[in-house]
């Protein structure tokens, strides 16, 4: 998932998606806690997703806060 893809998805579609991958994160950890974990490095892939998630949702935040300041 690159962050161009996500600038093109609405801010509800990107929350979703942060949903989804706080879900995958959250099994992630219960199945390395329990020992069953196979691919390690799945972690820092969807950790990683969820953050660029987070920073195009706050840039798409922020462009409508200064469009609404402007127009005032």
């Amino acid at each position: 998932m690159d962050a161009a893809e996500l600038r093109n998805k609405t801010p509800d579609q990107l929350r979703e998606d942060l949903v989804a991958l706080k879900k995958e994160q959250f099994n992630l950890r219960f199945q390395q806690a329990t020992g069953q974990l196979e691919n390690s490095a799945r972690m820092r892939v969807v950790r990683r997703d969820a953050a660029r998630v987070l920073t195009v949702l706050n840039q798409k935040a922020a462009a409508a806060a200064k469009s609404t300041e402007a127009e005032a």
